[in-house]
């Protein structure tokens, strides 16, 4: 399992430096299957994020430049995401459906959709929740996401958060 772990520490690390930050994300830890992180060029906003073994990832953190929060899954069924178009999508938590207004972007070469949100706290409500299914403009099902371990993580990432300000 450490051998696992330390291999996605650092993928997450190789893969952080991708198209969405411009700068190199800083790994803070690893806490319950997340890791934690500060990505420089949201003003030095804490997240988390996994990498899944279909090299998809999710993040889940804080836009501290413009004082947001946001989630961003990039995966491959996506399809042909245009970096900073949006698009309309939905996502599931837990059985309520919520839509989504995305933003396009890429790490590395896989496509990804980031939802921002004013309410900071509506990170905490996702951390709740036991997973999460993210669907595209066409209503196909781009990945279901497992949030064990969010919460915990997301508790570091607060702490990250508190400490950069």
């Amino acid at each position: 399992m450490k051998f696992l772990t330390a291999i996605a520490t650092a993928t997450a690390i190789m893969l952080g430096a991708g198209t969405l930050s411009a700068q190199a994300l800083i790994d803070k830890g690893f806490v319950s299957g997340w890791n934690v992180m500060v990505d420089p060029s949201f003003g030095n906003g804490c997240l988390i994020q996994t990498i899944y073994q279909d090299y998809s990832v999710v993040r889940i953190g804080y836009d501290a430049r413009n004082d947001r929060g946001y989630f961003v899954v990039f995966n491959k069924a996506w399809g042909a995401i245009k970096e900073g178009e949006t698009y309309s999508i939905s996502f599931d938590l837990d059985g309520k459906k919520f839509d989504a207004e995305a933003t396009g972007f890429y790490l590395d070469r896989i496509p990804g959709a980031g939802v921002f949100f004013a309410d900071r706290e509506f990170i905490h409500a996702i951390a709740r929740k036991k997973g999460m299914t993210v669907y595209n403009q066409a209503n196909e099902q781009v990945m279901a996401i497992d949030l064990k371990g969010s919460a915990k993580a997301l508790d570091y990432a607060r702490k990250c958060q508190a400490a950069q300000n």
